[in-house]
Parts: C-alpha cells; sequence; structure tokens
C-alpha cells in the first residue's frame, strides 16, 4: 500500500520576469530536492516552481520518479473518493512558488464558461477549459496591482494627469467624471463608465501611446506633481513616480504605465494574502509568493508582456468591481483543526487558515517558533501539499518521519494525520510551512 507522504520533485520554470540566481525564492528552493541537469544559475531569472498534477510541469515523486498524477489515477484513495469522483482523479489545484523580479502582465484569468469558450476558439493561447480563480500569500515583501481603484480616485487622475486623459480622450475621460460625480452610487452605470473609459485606454493607437509616454516618464522624473492626489488616492505621489520610472525602464513604452492609475497598488507583508477571483484584473510586481490556483494555465493578457495580448477579450470579461485595497486583501484566522504542543504555544506559533469562497482549495500557513515546538493536523477528507519556506523540522505521517526543510515540498493522502514539529538553534528560530488542500464536502465550518 502507498504510504500517504511522499516527497516531491518539483519543476522550476524559468521566465523573463523571474528573479535571478540566488535571489529567486523559486531557484533555492528547486535545488533543495536533487534533480537531474538542475544547478543555480546566477544570471538567469527563475520564476515559478509547481506544485501539482497539471500536465504542463508536474510533480514527480522523488524516490520513484513517478508523476504525482499517476500515483493519484492508481490509488484514488490518496484523494478521497469524493475528490476523485469531482475533479476526475486528478489534483484540484495547483500549488505554486512565484519569484517576481519584474513586473508579470497586466491580466484576469476566466471564469468557468469563458475558458471553455476561449479554449475552443484558440487552445494554442488558452490551454485548458477551466477556471482559474487564485490567492497570492507573501513569502518576501511583495508589490503588486489587483483590482479598480475607488472611481474618485480614477477620476482624480484623469483630472490632473494630462498623458492619461490624453490616452483616454477628452470626451471619454470627461464623461467619467461626470458620471462618477453624479452618481457615485449607481453601481450600474458607473461599472459601464468604466468599462468605457478602461476599453478607450487599451485600445489608443501605438503613436499615442509612444507621445503619451514621453510625457508621463518627464512628469515622474520631476517627481510627480500631477500625480499628487491631495489625499483622494491611496497610493502617494512620489510612489506612482518610482512606479513609473522603474516600470519605464523594464518595459519601454506600454500600455500598462497609464493601467497603474486605475488599479490599486498593494504591497505585502510576509503572511499577508489576496484573492482574486475570476475575471478580476491583476498584475503582480515584485517579491515572492506562495500562490494557489485552480488548476489552470489560462491567462488573458494585455499589458507588460512581450507574450499574447487579448485586449478585447479582457475589457469584455473583467467584472469592473472597484473598492479599496484594504477590501481586497484576505484577513486569515486560526485553523481550528490542528493541535498545538506546550512548547508551540508558549513559544507563540500559529497555523492561519486562507479559505476563499471557492471549493477547490484552501491554505494553511504554519509558523512554529522555537524547538520542539509541534503542531499535529486532524486527518482531511481530501489531499495536501505543504511545502517548507524556512527553517527546519521533522513531518510524520503515521510511523513514516521524514527531514523537512527549506525549499522540501510533500503530498500528503487523505485521511493521514500529519505532525509537523520544528528543529531550531534557538528561540527565534521560525519553521513557516504552507499546505494547500481540498475537502469536497463541507462537514467543517473551517474546510
Amino acid at each position: 500500500m502507498q504510504v500517504p507522504l511522499i516527497r516531491l520533485q518539483c519543476g522550476a520554470n524559468s521566465y523573463d520576469w523571474g528573479k535571478k540566481g540566488n535571489d529567486s525564492a523559486t531557484a533555492r528552493f528547486a535545488a533543495a530536492t536533487p534533480s537531474d541537469g538542475f544547478t543555480i544559475e546566477e544570471d538567469k531569472p527563475y520564476a515559478e516552481l509547481w506544485m501539482g498534477t497539471h500536465p504542463s510541469n508536474p510533480s514527480k515523486d522523488l524516490t520513484t520518479g513517478r508523476t504525482l498524477l499517476d500515483l493519484v489515477q492508481d490509488n484514488q484513495a490518496l484523494l478521497a473518493p469524493s475528490v476523485a469522483a469531482k475533479y476526475e482523479n486528478k489534483l484540484p489545484f495547483l500549488f505554486k512558488i512565484l519569484s517576481v523580479g519584474k513586473a508579470l502582465s497586466i491580466q484576469a484569468h476566466p471564469n468557468k464558461k469563458l475558458a471553455e469558450k476561449l479554449h475552443a476558439r484558440d487552445p494554442k493561447n488558452y490551454p485548458d477549459d477551466n477556471h482559474k480563480p487564485e490567492m497570492a500569500i507573501a513569502i518576501t515583501p511583495f508589490e503588486g496591482l489587483c483590482g479598480f481603484r475607488p472611481l474618485a480616485e480614477i477620476a482624480h487622475f484623469l483630472e490632473h494627469v494630462p498623458s492619461l486623459r490624453q490616452l483616454v480622450g477628452e470626451d471619454k475621460a470627461q464623461s467619467f467624471i461626470d458620471t462618477v460625480k453624479a452618481n457615485p452610487d449607481d453601481k450600474t452605470q458607473n461599472k459601464k463608465a468604466l468599462q468605457t473609459a478602461f476599453g478607450a485606454l487599451l485600445s489608443s493607437s501605438e503613436q499615442d501611446l509612444a507621445t503619451a509616454t514621453a510625457s508621463l516618464v518627464e512628469s515622474a522624473s520631476s517627481q510627480g506633481a500631477d500625480f499628487a492626489a491631495g489625499g483622494v488616492s491611496s497610493t502617494s505621489g512620489s510612489v506612482l513616480s518610482e512606479l513609473v520610472t522603474r516600470l519605464h525602464g523594464q518595459f519601454g513604452s506600454d500600455y500598462g504605465l497609464f493601467v497603474l492609475f486605475f488599479l490599486n497598488f498593494v504591497t505585502l507583508s510576509p503572511g499577508e494574502a489576496l484573492f482574486l477571483q475570476a475575471d478580476d484584473i491583476h498584475a503582480y510586481v515584485s517579491g515572492d509568493i506562495v500562490e494557489c490556483m485552480a488548476s489552470s494555465d489560462n491567462v488573458v493578457r494585455a499589458g507588460f508582456t512581450p507574450k499574447f495580448k487579448d485586449v478585447d477579450t479582457l475589457v469584455d470579461m473583467l467584472t469592473y468591481n472597484y473598492a479599496p485595497i484594504d477590501e481586497q486583501k484576505m484577513e486569515p484566522v486560526d485553523y481550528p483543526y490542528v493541535t498545538l504542543n506546550r512548547a508551540a504555544y508558549s513559544s507563540g506559533s500559529e497555523a492561519k487558515l486562507y479559505d476563499p469562497p471557492i471549493e477547490e482549495f484552501s491554505v494553511v500557513r504554519t509558523v512554529l517558533r522555537g524547538n520542539g515546538s509541534k503542531a499535529t493536523f486532524d486527518p482531511l477528507d481530501g489531499p495536501s501539499i505543504i511545502i517548507c519556506t524556512g527553517g527546519k523540522g521533522k513531518i510524520s505521517v503515521g510511523p513514516t518521519v521524514k527531514e523537512i526543510k527549506e525549499g522540501y515540498v510533500y503530498f500528503v493522502g487523505a485521511t493521514a494525520e500529519c505532525v509537523l514539529e520544528s528543529e531550531a538553534g534557538g528561540d527565534e528560530d521560525e519553521f513557516v510551512t504552507f499546505k494547500a488542500y481540498c475537502e469536497v464536502e463541507e462537514t467543517r465550518n473551517g474546510a
């Protein structure tokens, strides 16, 4: 019988936006597990570590070399019958580490119905028919763009940033400003006005973009007096100036430089999180994160990328929800199905649950402080994947006990009680793990 604790070898993808060499958590975590031909090159970008059964980069059993997909399809008990039946004998989530050295594309992920249409129409650019809601949890200080700003902020920028107003067009910019001011509580009308203004920005000509970019960069270099929002904006003029200058250095003339004024700019400290529903616009700017998503690789892009852009689809698909960034952050709660030992309690150790409003996944972040702190997790009626992002310790399922330290990844089968225990040289040392899991039946409040 398959022991339900399997150490995984996970593939690292090298994309241009990744952090380089040992600066990349992706590279360091990948290097922690033996792999034929993988050595960190200091001038090479390492962007994503994939943990799961997705066919584009499937994880493998380190001991046997078999893919995790093969293992769970041969032994459905590893997934639990309910998960195997609902998700066709596959892991329903894809777990990743992202190391962002320069901005990712302005993007959104399609809902299930749109994903099916896009895949049927263009399987090259939309490789599967699944939706892709996702959650990002910072493991180092992180910057990103997430969702549309409150409309008063966008209206302020359209009034005070001439190059932005020029690209959107005088009439459409003024129409947006007038609509928002006259009907601040009419969400339906305001969303239509937002879609019109945003669509006008993204459909402006390359020549107009080049002219507007030159003006914008000049404003940024003079400390962005045009960007100062006089208390209206959550992002200061100096922060926006620095962002414009940095992103112009990365991408040159690009629509993304102006999308900055439409989207919330967010900074996350380690442990802070965002949940991005399908059809929500976002872009990651810098930092290392743990990311969990439905098992899909569909992306609709419109800026900050040399890849395929599908502007019409993006403009049509977005929710155009707008809110302050604090409303888009996720607040974790104490995970109720874990028992901490005395050493863990006395050291302030914790297990926090990030539980988005979807069925495919939840994530638990566990921080065990000092030596001998232990967390015993109740069995789950579903599979989980655990990665250590800092420190070291032991992981055990039944009589099987294995070493776990930074970069180690384990699959834990359904119905297995899992125990994590820290091994530390000092009281200040932290053993940090993230566990992604899925349970279909809501037999618990937190699952």
